[in-house]
């Protein structure tokens, strides 16, 4: 019997048109380099030398093998953002969550299967800050002989939104817990890893996006920022959106994209100019009393045979607090919901869940500048406190004393969410909520009003989730579940919680 299997395997792998039998192998080599960017230099954290760090390509179904190298002096880990992890949690990478991270000289190899999934996602540090500089895309492309459920473009590209620093973003984000204030804001955006001209620094350069007139393209868009939604738009052109999140959508046309923190979005271009240059921004989104970089990031479309001495095309941004803007691009998703590519939305839930989501203030004798408070975030008026030890690690080796099993699934206290509490502290605690496996879950993600309302990016690791449902205001149990969306809601891994408002997902 063993002879038959060992042969049976061989076949397979030399026959892949039978069964496709891919191993991708990758190293990260996690290492500084020096960086000019708004006419001032640093080192920063890279993957590779390179940022964004290169990209991870693979195929549905393959496994993917990637040995991580820590040749910095900080801890790291990689998340692989997106990607399920099917029985592979010691893959996922959030450090002290599902691992103890990669010291100074160590290395570690991330082992998981590509399960049901084909589209952009992206992977980043997940320990400290060091997500603002090591990030970088993933491409998940279909089965061979799978073609894609749209039209196939010309050509491909990789383009990744974040924030930039002058200033070392591990400093940023330690000044801001000594002093118990949130951190500064950053000095730019960045598209592929350059901000474009800016009134501080005019003579640096940015990305260009060469096209072919009467081509079309797909944009792989990513936002790898730290904090901040953005807005993406091209001066003269429509897009399309095909995809979001590693799933396909119902296509639309758009001026405009916003994009959350972790969410990524496949747009087909149009190259239907004949000639030409034309503005592309980035720009941030914030509708509440929030500091924000205000800073565009800019690049430009090339058309072919277009001189470089030519004027761009300009186009204005959406205003900041662009809600309506927002609004009208987050309504347009549907899940495609194809015979090939079905939404299977949970009809029944078995765990139905109320988080609150926003900050508080607890207590800290050394914040001087915070006058001995500090800003905290919290879910149902818990602040998570780090372990020392990985809960995966804990849960899988049953060492008792590092986690609860007691978070709540509502609020501890009722009150007007959207409202100001009398009391703004919060309780600390390491907990989890537990599910059975194979449960359905239903999750209200409420904003809160404390110190302001404010639009969250959330994200589930290692799984998708259909959002069903979203308004402002408290959620009503009674009223808002009739009006969800349990036919073809968009299915993500990342969502926003509405500033002052509720989105719920199962």
């Amino acid at each position: 019997m063993d002879s038959w299997v060992r042969l049976l395997l061989l076949v397979a792998c030399l026959f892949p048109a039978l069964v496709e039998c891919r191993v991708r192998h990758y190293k990260f080599n996690v290492v500084m380099k020096n960086s000019t960017k708004l006419c001032s230099s640093k080192p920063i954290v890279t993957v590779n030398r390179k940022f964004p760090g290169p990209t991870l390509y693979a195929r549905e179904h393959d496994t993917v093998l990637v040995k991580v190298v820590n040749h910095v002096k900080y801890n790291v880990t990689i998340h692989w953002h997106g990607v399920r992890q099917l029985r592979t949690g010691w893959a996922d990478g959030p450090a002290y969550i599902t691992q103890c991270p990669i010291q100074s000289g160590h290395s570690y190899v991330y082992n998981f299967t590509i399960t049901g999934q084909r589209g952009t996602l992206l992977w980043h540090a997940h320990i400290l800050w060091l997500r603002a500089t090591v990030h970088g895309a993933i491409v998940i492309l279909p089965k061979r002989g799978v073609p894609y459920p749209f039209p196939k473009p010309h050509k491909e590209v990789v383009v990744v939104l974040a924030e930039w620093w002058k200033s070392d973003t591990e400093a940023v984000i330690n000044q801001a817990l000594q002093s118990g204030l949130a951190p500064n804001v950053s000095d730019s955006h960045t598209i592929n890893g350059q901000p474009g001209p800016i009134s501080s620094c005019s003579s640096q350069g940015g990305f260009t996006l060469p096209v072919d007139s009467g081509k079309t393209y797909m944009l792989r868009i990513i936002n790898a920022a730290l904090n901040e939604e953005l807005f993406f738009k091209i001066a003269g052109h429509k897009l399309t959106v095909v995809e979001v999140d590693a799933t396909y959508v119902k296509p639309f046309k758009t001026d405009n994209i916003v994009i959350a923190p972790g969410q990524t979005t496949n747009v087909l271009l149009s190259a239907d100019k004949t000639s030409g240059k034309y503005l592309v921004a980035a720009s941030p989104f914030m509708d509440a009393p929030i500091a924000v970089d205000n800073v565009t990031a800019t690049a430009t479309l090339h058309y072919s045979g277009t001189l470089a001495s030519s004027a761009t095309t300009l186009t204005s941004t959406p205003p900041k607090n662009g809600t309506a803007i927002a609004n009208k691009f987050i309504d347009s998703l549907r899940s495609l919901n194809s015979k090939k590519y079905p939404a299977k939305v949970p009809q029944t839930v078995d765990h139905n869940l109320l988080f609150t989501v926003g900050l508080g203030v607890n207590p800290c004798p050394s914040c001087k500048a915070g006058n001995g408070s500090r800003v905290v975030a919290s879910i149902n008026n818990v602040t998570f406190v780090m372990p020392t030890i990985a809960l995966l690690q804990a849960h899988f080796f049953n060492i008792s004393g590092v986690f609860t099993t007691d978070f709540p699934g509502n609020p501890p206290h009722t009150y007007n969410f959207t409202g100001t509490p009398k009391n703004l502290q919060t309780s600390n605690g390491t907990k989890a909520y537990r599910l059975a496996y194979n449960s359905t879950v239903q999750l209200i993600l409420q904003d809160t009003g404390i110190i302001a309302p404010e639009n969250h990016p959330v994200h589930l690791h290692g799984f998708n989730f259909f959002a069903v449902g979203k308004g402002l205001g408290n959620f009503n149990p009674k009223k808002d579940p009739k009006k969800f969306n349990l036919v073809d809601p968009v299915e993500r891994n990342t969502i926003g919680v509405p500033s002052g408002g509720w989105v719920a997902i199962r």
